[in-house]
């Protein structure tokens, strides 16, 4: 079994009860990393939103990372972005968030847009979508077969993405994801069983 980590991905509605959601499920078992991710709000409101969360994966040691803006984890001081394809260059994102910077690259089901990811100096790269998911529609449908050879090949760690729960995800831990990033299958029931539940899978 590899040592592969629960990534978790916000909900679009992050304001309000979600703090106390967030700390119920970083405390539930290990989690690597939290991505900050909404849509269609300006920097300032996104800013206030972000902080109390920052600060609750700050005091569990759990990287905070920002979802699509460079400038906004710049301000924030985020332990790092992830890029879209179309949200900007990893060259771009490095120099404004510096050398020790999380900087992670959608790349679909593409080994073309992984391997320009990792030439370009991302630290990690995200396929997917693995299964269905009601939390972003995709009409890329990988094999866990993708992780295999991505790991056959590269040092980069790799993140599984796309409609996973606790039941799915043993063919992408088996096939070498490093991470699973889920959203829906954590947020949409009781986050703290769902955190223990992919604890006793990883």
């Amino acid at each position: 079994m590899s040592d592969c980590q629960l990534y978790l991905i916000s909900p679009l509605d992050v304001s309000g009860p979600f703090a106390q959601r967030l700390e119920r499920a970083l405390d539930a078992g290990p989690v690597a990393a939290f991505q900050f991710r909404v849509k269609d709000m300006d920097q300032h409101q996104a800013a206030r939103l972000a902080e109390p969360l920052q600060a609750i994966c700050a005091a569990r040691e759990v990287a905070f990372i920002v979802n699509d803006s460079i400038a906004l984890a710049k301000r924030l001081g985020a332990d790092g972005v992830h890029l879209g394809q179309g949200d900007g260059e990893v060259a771009e994102a490095r120099e404004a968030l510096g050398r020790e910077a999380q900087i992670g690259v959608t790349c679909h089901a593409s080994r073309h847009l992984a391997m320009e990811a990792g030439d370009a100096g991302a630290d990690y790269v995200a396929f997917g979508s693995f299964f269905p998911s009601s939390t972003k529609a995709s009409e890329h449908r990988p094999e866990p077969e993708l992780l295999r050879w991505w790991q056959s090949l590269f040092e980069i760690p790799c993140v599984a993405i796309g409609g996973i729960t606790p039941e799915n995800c043993a063919p992408l831990v088996e096939a070498g994801a490093d991470f699973l990033a889920v959203s829906g299958a954590v947020w949409n029931g009781d986050e703290a069983a769902a955190v223990r539940a992919f604890a006793q899978r990883l």
